[in-house]
């Protein structure tokens, strides 16, 4: 899709389709549309209540011409991009059932008009991209071109600002087309060779361990989980280095391409969305991508521990003691507590490297759907400040997360009789003791810890997002390493 930035009158837009976002609070047409055909149906239609401007509600007016995409952006004051995200989703995927050749976005008339604009395009971007991955016929078209339009002075929209939205929006479609992969396709071995491809491409640098190194490596955990399975594991390192001296963030992902619960078999209902619980290392690869394309001046490095958990013959059984990279020991008690075992190795092996910051994302537990729903993450951590600078990124981006208790008396739950740590905590907090185990891998460095098992899969097709992967904090980690950059790393 060629996105390009315009300046002109709505009346002069030669597209055939015009996205124009109203306002909930505002009375009457948009100010774009005064005097037209189509402000006269929107002053209509808001007097008869039929449109009321409310988030994501997506109206489309017929004219001989032109046909307007009336999308809802809330109260103005409240606009922010999550937002103007959501509601461009909403919008595109209205249209984009069938192909189209130039679309036009009319930018919002507002103070921070740029970085509203990136949060659009972003959406649109996601909007046009379906989850049907293997349909014979696609249900879903990228538009031909985009035309950002900016009908009144105000504060400037950057050509930078288009590109940057760009990058970004394509890199969380590749975190859905994933996550989206069914598990046949993408066993460990093949993801590890589809995030080569992807980050040779950007520029990364790519290591990829096989299962001999990483018995060498003493990755105790992700060779438990993995010895189910008739396919090895793999551990993939990727780095960016553009930062010079300026320390590294490290970003861990859980990559377990799919999960049937091991000998803790979880019933068939649900297995059905295993494929996504990969998603951690989507998301890694994902934000990496897009920092490589954008060429941040930063250090990152990606850490990604891939396997399926599988019921063979040679599984992992209760009772079981595995030894983690760092030397700890663990008791498993519930094969499907596995995410955690597979991050212990991959959190010792990043701890080991002096990163300044560590951030792990993992799909790791209902029991954080259980306490906030399926639209909100799980944050933990040891680190105020790392905690505090990532919740305010998510807040900007519209990607929830919601901070959570970590304190010391949740380590006693972990206690083993028999090792120096069991991989279940017992019936309560199950989301907190889960984060507590994976603090004993960190040592001192400053960590924070995304439970995402509730926003990265979406069950249903909604208005403002699909079924299946939602490539969830692509967004937030971008714009946070971008800031990190901003601030000197």
């Amino acid at each position: 899709m060629k996105i390009q930035l315009i300046r002109q009158s709505v009346d002069a837009i030669p597209s055939r389709w015009i996205i124009l976002g109203i306002f909930e609070d505002e009375s009457g047409p948009p100010r774009d549309l005064a005097g037209t055909s189509v402000g006269e149906t929107v002053d209509r239609l808001r007097a008869s209540k039929d449109i009321s401007g409310s988030s994501g509600e997506v109206t489309v007016l017929h004219d001989p011409v032109v046909s307007v995409i009336v999308v809802g952006l809330g109260k103005k004051d409240r606009l922010d991009g999550g937002t103007a995200f959501y509601a461009m989703v909403a919008a595109t995927k209205r249209i984009a059932g069938k192909p189209r050749e130039d679309v036009a976005l009319v930018l919002p008339d507002v103070p921070d008009r740029a970085a509203i604009a990136e949060a659009m395009i972003e959406g649109a971007i996601v909007g046009t991209r379906g989850p049907g991955l293997k349909l014979a016929e696609p249900n879903r078209h990228a538009f031909r071109s985009l035309s950002i339009v900016v009908t009144s002075d105000g504060n400037p929209i950057e050509i930078d600002s288009i590109r940057r939205a760009e990058v970004i929006g394509a890199s969380v479609n590749l975190a859905r087309d994933l996550v989206n992969t069914p598990p046949g396709e993408k066993s460990p071995a093949r993801l590890a060779d589809q995030i080569r491809a992807v980050a040779e491409e950007a520029g990364l640098s790519v290591e990829i361990w096989d299962a001999d190194r990483i018995r060498a490596e003493r990755f105790g955990g992700l060779l438990g989980v993995a010895a189910g399975s008739d396919e090895p594991p793999r551990f993939v390192i990727l780095r960016h280095g553009k930062g010079g001296n300026a320390p590294t963030l490290a970003l861990v992902g859980k990559g377990v391409t799919f999960d049937s619960g091991g000998l803790s078999l979880k019933p068939s209902a649900s297995m059905e969305d295993m494929k996504s619980d990969m998603t951690g290392a989507a998301v890694v690869v994902s934000t990496l991508q897009a920092v490589a394309r954008l060429g941040l001046p930063v250090n990152v490095a990606g850490y990604l521990a891939l396997t399926e958990n599988m019921t063979g013959g040679h599984a992992m059984k209760l009772g079981d003691v595995l030894t983690m990279r760092n030397g700890k020991t663990v008791e498993v008690l519930n094969t499907d507590a596995e995410g955690r075992l597979i991050l212990a190795d991959a959190l010792s092996y990043a701890a080991e490297h002096s990163p300044a910051r560590i951030i792990d994302l993992a799909t790791l537990t209902g029991a954080c759907m259980v306490a906030l729903g399926p639209q909100i993450a799980g944050l933990f951590g040891n680190n105020d400040p790392l905690c505090e600078e990532l919740q305010k990124v998510t807040q900007r981006t519209g990607e929830r997360a919601w901070r959570m208790p970590l304190d010391d008396d949740f380590k006693e739950m972990l206690k083993s009789q028999v090792a120096d740590l069991k991989n279940i905590g017992g019936k309560w907090g199950g989301a907190i003791t889960a984060a507590k185990f994976l603090e004993q891998f960190v040592g001192s460095t400053p960590w924070a810890h995304l439970d995402i098992a509730g926003p990265s899969w979406s069950d249903s097709d909604q208005p403002r997002r699909d079924a299946g992967g939602t490539g969830c904090f692509v967004r937030t980690l971008v714009r946070f390493i971008a800031q990190t950059a901003e601030n000197g790393g």
